[in-house]
């Protein structure tokens, strides 16, 4: 278990590594910060001395060396637009951020994997087709779609939620429902395809014969066996809980991590929007290392493959 643990971490620092190293490249090759920040009409002399005061005059690759050993001294950078920190920038967006997606994700796992499990104990009922139904609804509409939607008919039409801006709990209604909407089809429908497959396994045909009752052969022996793959689609959710809020906080006005990355790119503030892609990376990576992890306690057979 050690080596599977050491492995999983290795990989996880090598991922965190090519995302920085990617984000790094790409943000410097999309355009000059000089020109975004400055504006057009800025002499040239100005722009040479922005330049240069931030290292941007300076070969990629320095560059690059010094913006890795500053993440390993604990500096993130300083934001070009506002001269502040850019991790305090973005730590200052974290609890609005959390306040839609840790609701998202509880609304999605208390309803979309109870609704996936019910219907694939009711398979071919008109629940069951009814929730495939909505699942797929749910998933294949775009989030922004989803959200403009949701604006139109209840602050548009029917006037009973406000459409953006974060004064009350009120103002959250709607970009948490958005944020889970997509969610809970991918769960319900994950979720019901696990119990189906797991429902037609041998031993519990065999536990059934056996005389256990239908509560205990669906609470002990199916659901601990579908849990499996549905923790994948639940760690990847988890993961992505940062970079699904972009959509949907710029839709309503919500002051949190994903409008800060929309307002930093198109300002090319280099550092914000480092700070925040690798704190999306490392979220997903975590949450990836949490499955694997959770993989090695639920499947015995990964565990004694790990010890040889």
């Amino acid at each position: 278990m050690v080596r599977f643990v050491i492995s999983r971490l290795l990989r996880a620092l090598v991922t965190i590594v090519a995302v920085v190293t990617f984000a790094f490249v790409v943000l410097r090759m999309s355009g000059d910060p000089a020109q975004v920040m400055l504006g057009p009409d800025v002499p040239q002399e100005a722009v040479d001395a922005f330049r240069t005061s931030w290292g941007l005059d300076q070969p990629l690759w320095i560059q690059y060396l010094a913006y890795i050993k500053s993440i390993f001294t604990g500096d993130f950078g300083v934001s070009m637009r506002d001269k502040e920190s850019a991790l305090q920038l973005v730590l200052e967006r974290v609890p609005a951020t959390l306040q839609l997606t840790i609701p998202a994700l509880l609304l999605k796992l208390f309803i979309g994997i109870p609704a996936g499990v019910y219907a694939a104990l009711h398979r071919q009922s008109a629940v069951d087709r009814s929730v495939i139904l909505l699942a797929i609804l749910g998933f294949t509409i775009p989030s922004f779609v989803m959200g403009l939607l949701l604006v139109l008919i209840f602050s548009v039409t029917l006037g009973v939620l406000p459409s953006g801006g974060q004064d009350t709990w009120v103002h959250g209604l709607l970009p948490t429902i958005t944020m889970s909407i997509g969610g809970i089809g991918i769960l319900a429908r994950f979720s019901r395809s696990a119990m189906i497959e797991v429902m037609g396994q041998p031993y519990i045909r065999t536990a059934s014969a056996k005389g256990v009752t239908w509560s205990n052969v669906v609470w002990n022996h199916a659901l601990p066996n579908a849990a499996v793959p549905i923790i994948t689609i639940v760690g990847f959710m988890v993961g992505s809980l940062i970079a699904g809020a972009v959509i949907v906080e710029s839709i309503f006005s919500w002051p949190g991590i994903g409008r800060l990355l929309v307002v930093s790119v198109s300002n090319r503030d280099l550092a914000v929007v480092q700070c925040i892609l690798l704190m999306i990376a490392a979220t997903m990576v975590l949450s990836n290392l949490m499955v694997d992890l959770l993989y090695g306690w639920l499947d015995p057979r990964l565990r004694r493959q790990t010890v040889h």
